[in-house]
């Protein structure tokens, strides 16, 4: 949503020509427990995504901080775990639905079709509040957010490596389980959820960082600075919502 405010211009020199990243989504060989925690064995045969770029692409920056994810499915879900390096966790925001953006948070984009319209975000911070919505077609196209819409069923779940809300230490960073239902992403899909072996789904995601200070005993975002925008594919615009520039995830038995 921020992303209307800001703008949407051509970026051709920082990889607005890039093809599209890609993942092969294994099938969960066993139970995947939602409890932050990367450690099931479940995900052990799954493979990390490369490293998140700026939104842009490769012409600016590399992100100061590092953050991957794996992901892996079955009748029931779809599994997404971020692993998220930052030094300092902190996250204030504790109503559902609230515009979670504004703190330090991991959101997840997806189009089952791949057309670019009817496409789910969602959007975590490291107290585990989450924001879902659902846009019919991109907001530089006239899409409007429904923020009423919901996941019934969905779990989330975060663990902090460090203290949360804590100035005096350093932490090592965060993780995110997400279990999305095929039963709500199959809600505006026009295709077969849970997918067919092979079916392959248009997914992004992204992370937004502020920088901030440590005042008066706490954490403040510094004033008139614009937050940092990492992504696992790269836009190439400012605009998250450009459905044709994000990965491609191909839902299969075994590793290719």
């Amino acid at each position: 949503m921020r992303f209307l405010l800001l703008g949407v211009f051509a970026a051709a020199a920082f990889g607005l020509d890039a093809q599209p990243k890609s993942y092969d989504c294994l099938r969960a060989r066993s139970v995947v427990e939602i409890d932050g925690r990367l450690d099931d064995a479940a995900w052990a045969a799954a493979r990390w995504t490369d490293y998140f770029v700026d939104l842009e692409g490769d012409g600016k920056p590399r992100p100061r901080f590092r953050t991957r994810v794996k992901m892996l499915w079955d009748d029931e879900y779809f599994y997404i775990a971020a692993d998220i390096e930052e030094p300092h966790v902190w996250a204030t925001l504790t109503r559902h639905d609230s515009v979670i953006f504004r703190d330090n948070d991991f959101e997840v984009f997806i189009d089952p079709n791949g057309d670019s319209l009817e496409y789910y975000e969602f959007e975590i911070n490291a107290l585990n509040t989450g924001w879902d919505l659902f846009l019919d077609k991109p907001y530089k196209h006239g899409g409007k957010a429904r923020n009423e819409w919901e996941i019934p069923g969905l779990r989330t779940a975060v663990h902090i490596r460090g203290t949360l809300n804590n100035h005096r230490d350093r932490d090592k960073g965060w993780s995110v389980e997400i279990a999305f239902p095929w039963k709500v992403l199959g809600e505006f899909a026009h295709k077969a959820a849970p997918p067919n072996p092979g079916d392959e789904w248009r997914v992004n995601f992204s992370r937004v960082e502020w920088r901030h200070e440590i005042i008066e005993g706490g954490y403040r975002k510094l004033p008139n600075v614009r937050e940092d925008n990492w992504v696992w594919s790269p836009q190439g615009v400012i605009d998250m919502h450009v459905p044709d520039k994000w990965g491609r995830v191909r839902f299969v038995h075994a590793q290719r």
